[in-house]
């Protein structure tokens, strides 16, 4: 009995591994973790190193490595926007994630984001985005999860937005997904906006990350026809800010090398200053 069960486990790892060499094999994009190798003997896959590690221990500072800036959150959430709108738009058949979390973010050199973990992807049989797949044990983590998925087992691209929601919000507050919602909409109503905003990532740009906190509240709405069309709403807007957002950065960076001291000054192995002036008295 025991060895059938382990023989019926191998089958189904083998089964979800060969699904994830189906879709990695046939999309690539920018925004898009890439896939090196696999090995099914041993049910894993090996990806392109991410020096960064995932989006989620960096919002909760579960490591040492500096917060990020505001507007590097700004510039994910377009990241993450647009991987996911390749996604929806793959021919011949249209992809959908389904495990969309900041865990599942990965970052690399200079924090670009890269969505991995497609495990739990789900192609569509249809070419039209809003078509629906009916799967009677929804996957994924609880509080992405679409809550009509939850209700009626079907899932459409509109699940991957209200996930997307979900980790705009977090972005803004670095806080955990469950009842993130209610936070921020109270906060909006209130005027207090401001008060729920994760303070490490700088000086917020207030209309600016409004907005980006109404689009974010849109795609978290509880029903899929409520929530609004990646390509037609969330994108534009999202390009527009992360215009802001790129300014803004480029500003930092003109500081920052203002800042530094010449170059001659700086071990080339170390990088570290490594000289010193002591003022004579």
């Amino acid at each position: 009995m025991s060895m059938t069960l382990e023989l019926n486990c191998k089958t189904r790892l083998i089964s979800s591994l060969c699904l994830q060499l189906e879709i990695l094999s046939r999309i690539h994009h920018p925004n898009l973790l890439l896939l090196l190798g696999a090995c099914p003997d041993h049910g894993c896959l090996v990806y392109e190193y991410m020096e960064n590690g995932n989006l989620e221990d960096r919002l909760l500072q579960k490591n040492s490595n500096s917060p990020i800036p505001w507007f590097d959150r700004f510039r994910i959430a377009w990241e993450v926007a647009s991987a996911l709108s390749f996604l929806h738009s793959s021919k011949p058949q249209p992809i959908i994630h389904r495990d969309l979390k900041p865990a599942n973010i990965l970052l690399g050199g200079n924090l670009v984001s890269k969505i991995g973990d497609v495990g739990l992807c789900t192609i569509l049989d249809s070419d039209e985005l809003s078509a629906m797949y009916k799967d009677t044990a929804p996957v994924g983590t609880l509080s992405y999860i679409d809550p009509e998925y939850q209700r009626s087992g079907l899932i459409s691209t509109k699940s991957d937005v209200y996930a997307f929601g979900l980790v705009i919000l977090q972005l803004l507050t670095a806080k955990p997904a469950v009842a993130l919602t209610h936070i921020v909409e109270t906060a909006i109503d209130g005027g207090n906006l401001a008060d729920i905003l994760d303070p490490k990532a700088g000086s917020w740009p207030l209309q600016e990350t409004l907005d980006i906190a109404r689009l974010a509240l849109g795609c978290a709405e509880m029903r899929r026809k409520d929530r609004p069309d990646l390509n037609d709403h969330v994108l534009p807007m999202l390009e527009r800010l992360k215009e802001v957002a790129d300014k803004a950065q480029h500003s930092a960076s003109i500081v920052t090398i203002k800042s530094r001291p010449p170059n001659h000054f700086i071990c080339p192995i170390l990088q570290v200053v490594k000289y010193s002036i002591m003022a004579l008295h």
